[in-house]
């Protein structure tokens, strides 16, 4: 069902701060939606507002056809998982999942059976009278979401669920949100700044800045055509280069014009002429490198450069070529690495080519968006730096005042 819940030009603010601004959102029933934006975005204060814990200024929240926006949060049919669990420590795993049920009046026999079928689905049944503090951080986090469940709600709303637990548990526990929600099939609304877990798990996901939608979208398109350089810079890396169409070819292609660098070629499915200036993004991975000038390809941008830094991440090497007064990004998979093999490094001359299908034109572009790119600074950078563009840090607290 299309349009199950929906977000209807929600504003909300907190004195002066606007958290959220005129937003509008419609999730399809079953869906994993995920709200995907920095500390300050508004994502968590629109998750609040579903929840019932804050209440919108303007604007409507429809859940099924029903306008909840003024109910409270027990006659929602929504219930929450948070970033810190919420579990009662002196209950056990068994009684913590039963709570919502001895709280809805359920016998004895309906409240054993839904939460052995809890315990199952989450896969705790040999642990069901441990209490939380006998149990895993991982655990902890099924238990949050067995008892989330097991009321049956329409809505499962989560909150930075996976935002305490080490990086390897995090990617476990993604796969097993994705398993729960494949089994209870409920739409589920994700709130989290960590993109790698909104692309591998959403459905659709929203991209939110200063309390506005930036773009909605499958991860695939919001990731390969990103509408503005805010969602670009944010989702992964890119590299930004402005120039001017100075020429409309064929099969949609536009040629520009690049201050200091050769023209290049752009696919151009907007409605773009002769003397616009643009704004193109172009993934670090798109980006190849090698010693040699690459063959002849009328559709390949190539630029000449020396590498300027690099960082081995393992499973790949980003380097930071110069070629004048323009700092590419790019990214080489380690396909066949060998150790006797010579690896590019600093100073060496190169040859970047990217396809023209791979740079992608944006809708809208603001230059203070370059400062989320990862940049070489004095010619030091680390692995971690790396690690810090692609995981944004996030300390917002859970407030509702603006987070």
């Amino acid at each position: 069902m299309k349009d199950f819940l929906i977000f209807d030009g929600i504003h909300k603010s907190f004195g002066q701060y606007k958290a959220v601004d005129n937003v509008t959102i419609s999730i399809n029933q079953g869906e994993v939606f995920s709200l995907l934006g920095p500390s300050g975005c508004g994502k968590t204060t629109l998750l609040r507002l579903c929840a019932g814990l804050e209440s919108p200024d303007a604007g409507r929240i429809i859940l099924n056809g029903t306008d909840i926006s003024n109910l409270p949060p027990n006659r929602r049919k929504v219930n929450t998982v948070f970033q810190n669990y919420a579990l009662f420590p002196h209950m056990s795993v068994r009684e913590n999942i039963a709570f919502g049920l001895k709280v809805a009046g359920k016998s004895r026999s309906e409240i054993k059976k839904d939460v052995d079928a809890m315990l199952d689905l989450i896969q705790m049944s040999d642990h069901a009278d441990k209490r939380p503090a006998l149990i895993s951080g991982g655990q902890k986090q099924r238990v949050a979401i067995a008892r989330a469940l097991v009321n049956k709600p329409q809505v499962l709303l989560l909150d930075e669920p996976l935002a305490a637990l080490d990086l390897k548990l995090r990617q476990r526990m993604l796969i097993e949100l994705d398993q729960i929600h494949d089994e209870v099939g409920i739409t589920f609304l994700f709130v989290t700044h960590d993109q790698s877990e909104a692309m591998s798990l959403s459905d659709r996901m929203a991209v939110m800045n200063e309390g506005k939608i930036e773009q909605i979208g499958r991860p695939v398109e919001i990731y390969e055509s990103p509408v503005s350089s805010f969602t670009a810079a944010f989702i992964g890396d890119t590299n930004f280069f402005d120039g001017q169409v100075i020429e409309i070819l064929p099969e949609n292609y536009s040629l520009l014009s690049i201050d200091g660098l050769p023209d290049a070629l752009c696919f151009n499915d907007t409605t773009r002429t002769v003397g616009d200036m643009v704004h193109v993004s172009v993934r670090p991975e798109k980006i190849m490198m090698q010693r040699q000038s690459p063959p002849d390809d009328h559709k390949m941008n190539t630029i000449k450069g020396v590498v300027e830094n690099l960082v081995y991440l393992g499973g790949s090497t980003k380097y930071w070529v110069r070629s004048g007064e323009w700092m590419i990004s790019a990214q080489q998979q380690h396909h066949h690495f060998q150790l006797d093999e010579k690896p590019l490094t600093w100073d060496d001359e190169v040859w970047l080519s990217w396809h023209a299908d791979d740079g992608f034109m944006l809708e809208r572009y603001d230059l203070d968006d370059e400062k989320m790119l990862t940049m070489p600074e004095d010619g030091d950078l680390l692995a971690e730096d790396i690690g810090d563009s692609e995981e944004i840090d996030d300390d917002e607290a859970e407030s509702g005042a603006g987070s």
